[in-house]
């Protein structure tokens, strides 16, 4: 018994008798003895390159196919990077694999994924096909580092960019840090002074991370970390210092601080640039009763600058009296001075006679 196939010319048929492949027939018409009917034909297309069939083994094995195709036999610590007419098509995993090289040019590049970190001259052709299958792809931002961990070891720090990682053989860890400089704000917290005052106050740490490996493997939240720190060094310089060292100088505990902050900073990889006291806010009661302080001051200021001046006027005029009392003609130019200055504003006639103004006219000045 006859049986009649046609292959078109993009086409390729195989027979399979009893699971084997035993002919592979080329573009035309055909026609196959089957009396028992054992033979099963199957029409594959050579547009496609990648061969998907049930018996791939069974076809690599009768070896029929390796005019017209190319096999592959990948362990399972390699992947194929396949290139069709020039331009990257697809990743092949572990296993066999079959492709027609008839109606394209094919290009294989096998490569070792047991090396974690996929790197590759083409990498951007190859990540704009890869649907994640194969690849993990990991984007590092400006500002940002990532630390790579593989198998819970460190293996290297990236620097922005993309980066792929191979997927399965073996667990992959990427941690990200922000190593801009950053701004910690300590919130206003209750805090007593050596002399029992109650009081709130806030501070602002600027800090960047220096070694990010450090801080990765030493806290688990280095901003959090630092915020612990920076309160609790806060609270150990208030508490030994009064209500009146506090108010006379933040810079004195603003440089305390900055000493407490550094060395733990510095122990979690963290650089710290700044510490500065924003804001001490005092009770209410404690609010007026310094107002009323002040207000006293500047009083008693106020007095003693008034007492001053009256005591250097007075000074001033007792010795203008002496000078006088000593110089008769000096007298008389004063005289002079003071009747200038009536004659100004008022309209009033003098006539001098020999001996000067009289005393009658003085006195009536």
């Amino acid at each position: 018994m006859y049986r009649h196939i046609t292959v078109n010319q993009d086409e390729r048929g195989l027979v399979f008798e009893r699971g084997a492949l035993v002919r592979v027939l080329g573009s035309g018409s055909h026609w196959l003895l089957d009396p028992l009917l054992k033979l099963r034909i199957d029409v594959v297309d050579l547009e496609t390159p990648f061969l998907a069939h049930t018996d791939i083994e069974a076809i690599i094995r009768s070896g029929l196919v390796e005019h017209e195709a190319m096999t592959l036999d990948l362990k399972d610590h390699e992947r194929a990077l396949v290139w069709v007419d020039g331009r990257f098509s697809r990743i092949l995993g572990a296993g066999r694999h079959v492709l027609w090289t008839v109606l394209h040019e094919v290009k294989v590049e096998i490569v070792d994924a047991s090396v974690p970190r996929f790197e590759h001259p083409m990498l951007g052709a190859i990540l704009a096909v890869e649907d994640g299958t194969h690849l993990a792809v990991t984007e590092v931002q400006v500002g940002t580092v990532a630390l790579f961990y593989v198998d819970g070891v460190y293996v290297e720090t990236w620097k922005p960019g993309r980066y792929a990682v191979w997927r399965g053989l073996a667990k992959a860890m990427v941690r990200y840090l922000d190593v801009r400089e950053q701004v910690l704000d300590i919130a206003s917290q209750e805090i007593m002074t050596a002399d029992k005052v109650t009081l709130r106050m806030t501070a602002v740490v600027t800090y960047v991370v220096a070694d990010p490996r450090v801080v990765v493997e030493s806290v688990d939240d280095h901003r959090q970390a630092m915020y612990r720190d920076s309160q609790l060094a806060l609270r150990a310089v208030v508490g030994t210092m009064t209500l009146d060292e506090l108010l006379a100088g933040k810079d004195v505990v603003a440089a305390k601080l900055s000493e407490l902050v550094l060395a733990k900073a510095a122990a979690i990889g963290v650089r710290v640039d700044a510490v500065g006291i924003r804001d001490l806010i005092l009770p209410g009661d404690m609010k007026t009763l310094m107002n009323k302080v002040t207000e006293a001051k500047k009083a008693a200021e106020a007095a003693l600058i008034t007492r001053r001046e009256e005591t250097a006027a007075m000074r001033s005029q007792a010795n203008t009296a002496k000078i006088l009392e000593a110089s008769p003609t000096l007298m008389k130019l004063r005289e002079l001075e003071v009747l200038q200055k009536v004659a100004e504003t008022s309209n009033l006639t003098i006539v001098l006679g020999e001996h000067g103004m009289s005393d009658r006219l003085m006195k009536l000045l």
